[in-house]
């Protein structure tokens, strides 16, 4: 496995193109978000020039997992679209609290046969890894996330220190919480 990490662009453009139709796949045909991907690539209005990200290659330079990093000193998912998540505390927004979305371990060669799996498997390890590192050389000391409410326990399980910064909420039918991973 390989797995590069920076900003945008630090990336070919063919890495690029692959890690767009990557995410086309893992989150608009595999968990059936419904989101405006013309030309079949998923980026959103977080995706700029001075987004991080980190992405994870098999052997083969198939796309098998990735995330996304970005500061909460500039618009950021939570901030924008579920600051429900935080029930009425303040959004963060600090140079020391990076946002990670957008991540995803789903090897489509290889799929895990259940949705613990996916997220405790070596790949999503490294990938966090690796994202609390860039986060940590960017100068964060945590990381906060949207997340569906089973990902706290598998984050305690592999070692992560997470706990809740709000209470969980069901959105769209799922159960999530704003997640802070310490750095």
């Amino acid at each position: 496995m390989n797995v590069i990490v920076g900003f945008q662009n630090n990336f070919s453009e063919g890495l690029y193109t692959k890690f767009k139709s990557y995410r086309y796949r893992v989150f608009v045909e595999h968990l059936g978000w419904e989101l405006n991907c013309p030309n079949n690539e998923e980026l959103d209005q977080f995706d700029k020039i001075d987004t991080a990200y980190v992405v994870a290659q098999d052997r083969e330079s198939n796309i098998i997992g990735c995330a996304r990093l970005l500061p909460t000193t500039q618009p950021y998912l939570l901030g924008e679209v579920f600051p429900q998540l935080m029930n009425g505390m303040p959004i963060p927004c600090s140079p020391e609290i990076w946002e990670l979305s957008r991540f995803s371990a789903v090897d489509f060669s290889n799929p895990p046969s259940s949705a613990s799996q996916a997220v405790s498997s070596p790949v999503s390890i490294a990938i966090l890894k690796e994202a609390i590192n860039f986060a940590r050389e960017q100068g964060a000391k945590q990381l906060i996330t949207t997340s569906p409410l089973g990902v706290e326990r598998l984050l305690r399980a592999a070692g992560f220190r997470a706990h809740r910064a709000g209470p969980p909420m069901v959105i769209d039918g799922y159960a999530m919480f704003a997640c802070l991973i310490e750095v």
